[in-house]
């Protein structure tokens, strides 16, 4: 930070006390605990590289639940940023937001041109597995598709985070040794195996692209939770680009075949390979150029469906238990219960990183703690008919996979429920359970990495 950079944050301070001391009855020590609290944020955020001003924001949005006047004041300072960064960006941020824009641009363009550099050796995008060679290349994207572009957006957090050359180095590491696993081990072309590789290798590549976005500071707990803040808010910039994307290629077919043009090759082949890859560099700059005044989107969709899912798993174990009915095991049942449980363990982790843990427990938080227990009890059944059905039938790729990820997720509710339980009783702090999530990051990446690397021996490769 410059000597500039810090008169205005001590003006912008100053301007906040200013009106949160409108407050007859405030007490002044009150002011400074804020104010300390206030610093801090920013101080972490600017770490994880937003500008003073959107750090400031922020920081000031998240102790509006500490300070009903803090929360006026920042609604009435996100227009006047709102306006600077939409409508007219300040002169002095233009040229630094405008080399950014423009290094994510680059990024993006390369990242859809790497996804077609193999079909220069004959390894095309088509999926077609009818003609000769179709059913190589698709074994080929599948395992490589993360690999061709993940790189792209690691180096973008490495150069916006000015990384170290040595940070650089460990943060290529996992994308060399992933390369070389993925296209060196004698995958079954369509086997368990290979798809498992394929599904879990860009979790683990996800979790290393947080080091470049943590500059390296992975360790940090803050710095992993902003991380975890991104990675929600870049899926929905993601949905939506996709959204939109689909509705341009859907206009795009309709325009060319009212000419009498088939242009549905030149979609499938280019437009979507390329739209799909360039898309994670934006929607990551996107994140990090708007992320003070959307900040709490994430959130904000957190709360609406958190008693949503809540109400579905209880009405799901009534059911169960009404009837009696137990859990079919087969392939698509045990993705569609891994994927429940993971969004449940998503709706507590964005729920955590929008709270501030110095604010008392509400009714919120009971509710996520019904949620957490019930997504718990839902697990336990799911275990139980995996392991009947292992007992029964014997081991295969994926129903060791999926008992694996359900006892990691096993673990991470029950940790879960036990915090939040002493902390709606008043018994532990909130800090306790974000450092739970936070610290448990680290286990989903080794065992997606087990996967990847482990399980093609274990089962022969099939």
């Amino acid at each position: 930070m410059t000597h500039g950079d810090g008169q205005m944050l001590e003006e912008r301070i100053a301007e906040w006390r200013s009106y949160v001391r409108r407050r007859e009855a405030i007490d002044p020590a009150d002011v400074d605990e804020l104010e300390d609290h206030l610093r801090s944020q920013v101080a972490s955020l600017e770490e994880a590289g937003l500008a003073e001003d959107e750090a400031f924001l922020i920081a000031v949005k998240r102790i509006g639940a500490l300070d009903t006047l803090s929360d006026e004041f920042a609604r009435e300072y996100s227009e006047r940023l709102w306006k600077r960064l939409v409508v007219a960006p300040a002169a002095e941020d233009s040229g630094e937001g405008r080399r950014e824009a423009l290094v994510a641009l680059a990024l993006a363009v390369a990242a859809a041109v790497a996804i077609k550099i193999p079909a220069l050796f004959g390894v095309t995008f088509d999926t077609n597995t009818a003609h000769a060679g179709g059913a190589a290349n698709e074994s080929f994207y599948i395992r490589n598709f993360s690999l061709l572009v993940l790189p792209f957006l690691a180096g973008f957090f490495a150069w916006k985070r000015k990384l170290a050359p040595r940070g650089r180095y460990w943060l290529a590491a996992p994308f060399v040794a992933a390369a070389l696993v993925m296209n060196l081990i004698p995958f079954t072309m369509g086997g368990y195996t290979e798809s498992l590789a394929a599904i879990h290798l860009p979790i683990a590549l996800w979790l290393a692209v947080g080091f470049g976005y943590a500059a390296g500071a992975w360790h940090d707990h803050d710095r992993r939770m902003n991380y975890v803040r991104f990675s929600g808010e870049w899926f929905i910039y993601y949905a939506l680009i996709a959204l939109g994307g689909g509705v341009l290629i859907g206009f795009t077919v309709l325009l060319f075949s009212a000419i009498g043009l088939k242009v549905e090759l030149l979609v499938n082949n280019w437009i979507l390979p390329c739209g799909i890859a360039g898309a994670v560099i934006i929607g990551a700059w996107l994140v990090e150029a708007k992320q003070s005044v959307i900040e709490n989107m994430a959130p904000v969709l957190t709360m609406l469906f958190t008693p949503l899912f809540t109400l579905l798993l209880l009405a799901f174990l009534v059911t169960m238990v009404a009837t009696g009915s137990a859990i079919a095991v087969d392939r698509k049942v045990l993705i569609g219960f891994d994927l429940l449980l993971v969004l449940v363990v998503g709706l507590i982790l964005y729920a955590i990183s929008a709270r501030d843990d110095r604010t008392e427990p509400r009714f919120f938080d009971t509710l996520q703690l019904i949620l957490v227990v019930c997504a718990l009890l839902v697990d336990a059944v799911a275990l139980w008919a995996i392991a009947a059905r292992i007992s029964e039938f014997g081991f295969s790729p994926n129903k060791v996979a999926a008992l694996g990820e359900n006892i990691i997720l096993l673990v991470n509710l029950a940790g879960s429920a036990v915090l939040y339980a002493r902390f709606v009783a008043g018994r532990a702090p909130f800090a306790a359970l974000e450092r739970w999530q936070t610290a448990y990051l680290p286990v989903y990446a080794v065992w997606a990495s087990v996967v990847v690397v482990i399980f093609p021996f274990v089962f022969r490769f099939q």
